[in-house]
């Protein structure tokens, strides 16, 4: 009799135990927590936009140039009619999806400089690495939204750039439209996070 009453007790607090699970997972993260975690996200696309305009003050892009080595940059919206319209899970695979076509293009541009032993764009290693943090922490709030994950398209890469000037010229294009991406992502991250409940 005592044997059958632990069984049933074991059984009811497995029961339990089981529900307890369904309900943690049925309600989001602590609201504040996610605030925070888009806080973060909003600071790491400043500090990348930063060091991308630091890097393009050098005075070897003082020179305006035709952008065209580059076929398969993401296009970047900087209309600010375009942030009323965000949805919040396909916006984060987006700008995923955005940020990864930009680190394909500045570890091509990375291995293309050391190649060639120029020292056109200081700094570049630490940028690569501050954009691989970003991707981690929005893989980690995509993760918490159940954000689907978009593949990710093999970038359409110019050829190895044979003189000096043309390393200069990928390497400034590649800047500028960065720039503008983290300008614009800076701002998707602080309107999603204004959409958030308190």
């Amino acid at each position: 009799m005592k044997l059958l009453g632990d069984s049933s007790s074991s059984l009811l607090l497995s029961l339990l135990l089981a529900q307890l699970h369904l309900l943690a997972s049925a309600f989001p993260a602590h609201p504040r927590r996610i605030q925070t975690d888009f806080d973060k996200l909003t600071n790491q696309t400043r500090h990348l936009l930063k060091l991308t305009q630091d890097l393009l003050k050098n005075p070897v892009f003082a020179t305006e140039i035709d952008h065209h080595r580059f076929k398969s940059l993401p296009a970047i919206s900087s209309r600010v009619s375009d942030l009323t319209t965000l949805e919040f899970k396909p916006t984060l695979s987006q700008l995923y999806v955005d940020l990864k076509s930009f680190e394909h293009h500045f570890e091509w541009l990375n291995r293309t400089t050391r190649k060639q032993q120029h020292s056109s764009v200081p700094k570049l290693t630490d940028m690569i690495s501050h954009i691989k943090s970003l991707i981690h922490s929005l893989q980690r709030q995509m993760t918490r939204a159940e954000a689907p994950r978009i593949p990710v398209p093999s970038p359409s890469l110019p050829p190895n750039p044979a003189f000096h000037w043309e390393v200069v010229q990928s390497s400034q294009e590649l800047l500028q439209q960065f720039r503008l991406f983290c300008d614009w992502a800076s701002r998707v991250f602080l309107t999603l996070k204004s959409r958030l409940p308190a």
